[in-house]
């Protein structure tokens, strides 16, 4: 009797094989002449060589619709399982709209706004991407999802985030723990946007291992970021030196985008921003995009657009 062995790597066991193993149960149901064994990480299977090939070709399907939408109910199981072949597949679910990725438990995630589509749109010809706009416009959000879809289709081998730990009116010192507990609440955001798009278990994989990196700006001199989407967050608290350092850490296949809001400055006074010097000096070399976020662009709680419009009149009368 013909074996073949598949181990789930890059998708978690439990979730693919459902509660009380239902998906295993679907497929054994639709290949009745192979012995199915659903064990720890492994699937065996047991039986005619050319099933085995089907049934291999099916769960490969399977495992790659799951890595991508995080999600595999009855009706899709069914519809791979019975699908002419995976490029009939593959050409009935590729009308996705602007939808970037599935993120957990299936949640949608695309960008919302006409600036977000702008954001994506010239990240797709551009390696190098400015996106300005005030707090709860998204930018930050897009541009992880940018990054999470490029690492799921192979464009890159790793994300990079990365924050200047500027002090918004606390002290580091004061703060309790070691270096990466002190820094962990300034990446938070970061974080936030990863849980909505990466099971928990996935991606604390991803970071043990390195694939997805989240350090304070200083961490990155010195470094060539290769075959990487880094993205920097809350430019506007660079220096102009910080600034440089970022931007010529640019390797071979890198994406870079550049976030920040020129309104929430929190460097001490006399110290220009590294991102309102960059977009003057940077303003017209090919290859690099700006996308400008405004009011219309907050996704947040309606009072956050209320909020912007305030403080910007506030400004302005100054």
């Amino acid at each position: 009797m013909n074996e073949i062995v598949v181990e789930l790597t890059e998708v978690n066991p439990r979730d693919f094989f459902g509660e009380r193993n239902h998906n295993i149960e679907i497929l054994k149901k639709y290949f009745p002449k192979l012995r199915i064994v659903a064990r720890g990480n492994k699937i065996k299977a047991f039986g005619e060589e050319g099933v085995l090939e089907e049934f291999d070709k099916r769960l490969d399907m399977l495992v790659t619709h799951f890595g991508k939408y995080n999600k595999l109910d009855e009706n899709t199981i069914e519809r791979i399982l019975t699908y002419d072949s995976r490029e009939a597949y593959e050409g009935a679910s590729s009308d996705m709209g602007e939808v970037l990725l599935h993120g957990v438990s299936g949640k949608i995630i695309k960008a919302q706004t006409v600036n977000q589509k702008k954001i994506v749109n010239l990240m797709q010809k551009n390696d190098m991407l400015f996106a300005i706009g005030p707090a709860g416009t998204g930018k930050t959000y897009t541009g992880v999802a940018l990054a999470v879809k490029a690492l799921k289709e192979k464009q890159v081998r790793r994300i990079i985030l990365t924050r200047p730990a500027v002090e918004a009116g606390e002290n580091l010192g004061f703060l309790p723990g070691d270096l990466k507990e002190k820094l962990d609440p300034y990446m938070q955001p970061l974080y936030d946007a990863l849980r909505d798009m990466i099971p928990a278990e996935k991606l604390s994989s991803y970071i043990e291992k390195d694939i997805i990196q989240i350090a304070p700006l200083a961490f990155m001199r010195g470094r060539t970021l290769d075959n990487a989407f880094v993205i920097l967050d809350e430019a506007q608290n660079t220096t102009h030196a910080q600034m440089k350092m970022f931007l010529t850490r640019m390797g071979k296949n890198a994406k870079f985008m550049i976030t920040g809001d020129p309104g929430q400055i929190d460097l001490p006074r006399r110290v220009i921003s590294g991102l309102k010097e960059a977009l003057l000096v940077l303003a017209n070399v090919p290859g690099i995009g700006i996308v400008y976020l405004d009011d219309k662009d907050v996704i947040r709680h309606r009072l956050v657009k209320e909020i912007v419009d305030a403080y910007k009149k506030i400004e302005h009368d100054n």
